[in-house]
């Protein structure tokens, strides 16, 4: 699922090479910490957040085989946690 997530989110992103990918599992559940360049940020989350809800709702059906649940969050470099 995560290779799924990747190959969307580098379609979308000008500098697909600056993108960093931050996983964590924690039993069923997976969180994965998507951190681009600033000016990829409105390409990827597109308007209204299209992009994003599309990609999340994609991931939420191709993870009920696997059982798990993943959780995505989209950030920006530099961007405070």
């Amino acid at each position: 699922m995560v290779e799924l997530i990747k190959y969307v989110v580098s379609r979308f992103a000008e500098k697909p090479e600056e993108i960093e990918y931050d996983i964590t599992e924690n039993g069923n559940e997976v969180n994965v910490k998507i951190t681009l360049a600033d000016s990829d940020m409105g390409k990827v989350i597109g308007r209204q957040g299209k992009i994003a809800k599309a990609l999340r709702v994609l991931v939420r059906a191709g993870s009920q085989k696997e059982n798990k649940k993943y959780n995505i969050e989209i950030g920006e470099r530099g961007e405070k946690e």
